[in-house]
């Protein structure tokens, strides 16, 4: 049996912000990865000055991966911890979104698992 097929890191954000657009929800690219292998981390601004972010972790329990909080609280105290995330990691992807409704589509089918 054949394991599960491997997305580009460029590809699913590509694929990622196309369905953000089909929702309406505003998103953009504000740090590009490594376009093979990159991780990927997803901040949610909610433009009354409050963000959340989130990031992919492996989900051993379950044997596959997942979307985890990383950082919420005020939007600059967000970026912060992106900011260090990227130096620690400069082959990370961060996509922003802003979205009144904290709408960011991760726990839909095909982005949630």
């Amino acid at each position: 049996m054949r394991g599960a097929v491997r997305l580009t890191a460029a590809f699913w954000v590509q694929a990622y912000l196309a369905r953000l657009r089909g929702a309406d929800i505003p998103a953009y690219v504000v740090a590009r990865g490594d376009a093979t292998a990159g991780a990927v981390a997803v901040k949610l601004a909610t433009l009354d000055g409050r963000a959340r972010a989130f990031q992919r972790v492996g989900d051993a329990g379950r044997g596959g991966r997942r979307w985890d909080l990383l950082a919420e609280g005020a939007e600059a105290e967000v970026d912060a911890v992106l900011g260090r995330a990227r130096a620690r990691d400069p082959d990370l992807w961060v996509i922003e979104i802003e979205d009144r409704a904290g709408r960011t589509l991760l726990d839909e089918a095909g982005l949630a698992e």
